[in-house]
């Protein structure tokens, strides 16, 4: 019974863009093995494949370069990216005692880790005449995650289409990864 309720439900995003409802699909912070399946199932059955995924990106959550990422590419998926700024964390704002989503959130902003790569994303902005919050959007942009973007005020939108601007040399890029890098884990540190 389990695989028949499966089945109609994978199959009802090809009910719907065949209805001309839907244009492409797409998958929402799914884990990677369901993005793999779902993909799998459309080209086997010849539905409607999977067009992108939406996953939280930025350089304080890389886990999505463990499996998202690497899945994403194998299937030819397009890769949307919400929360380039962490919540406000990369803008530095929080260091300087100004509230936003993580303190209404209650959230813990004074992290070390934080600390350092906030340390980090504001220098490269200070080489580059640039905010942090635009070097955070532009390192996404740099490994081609496309951006969700979900502002609350005019300035952060204009930060947005700032960091549109900027292109990131390979010495910061570089600098920013390895401030921010994550341990890929078992199987993948072996496969490096």
């Amino acid at each position: 019974m389990t695989s028949l309720l499966q089945w109609t439900k994978s199959r009802g995003l090809d009910d719907l863009v065949r209805a001309g409802k839907v244009v492409y699909g797409g998958l929402s912070n799914f884990p990677a093995w369901r993005v793999a399946t779902a993909a799998n199932s459309a080209d086997l059955r010849g539905w409607t494949p999977i067009s992108a995924i939406q996953i939280e990106y930025s350089l304080l959550q890389r886990t999505p370069e463990r499996e998202l990422l690497p899945t994403a590419e194998r299937f030819g998926l397009g890769v949307m990216g919400w929360s380039p700024m962490a919540a406000g964390i990369l803008t530095g704002k929080y260091r300087k005692g100004e509230r936003g989503r993580v303190t209404e959130l209650k959230a813990s902003v004074r992290q070390s880790k934080n600390d350092a790569v906030v340390a980090a994303v504001t220098s490269v902005a200070e080489e580059i005449d640039a905010k942090p919050s635009q070097v955070a959007v532009a390192w996404v942009k740099a490994k081609g995650v496309m951006l969700v973007v979900g502002t609350r005020a005019w300035e952060q939108l204009e930060d947005h289409l700032g960091a549109l601007k900027l292109t990131l040399s390979d010495e910061q890029m570089h600098r920013l990864d390895a401030a921010t890098a994550i341990a890929l884990g078992y199987p993948h540190d072996l496969n490096r």
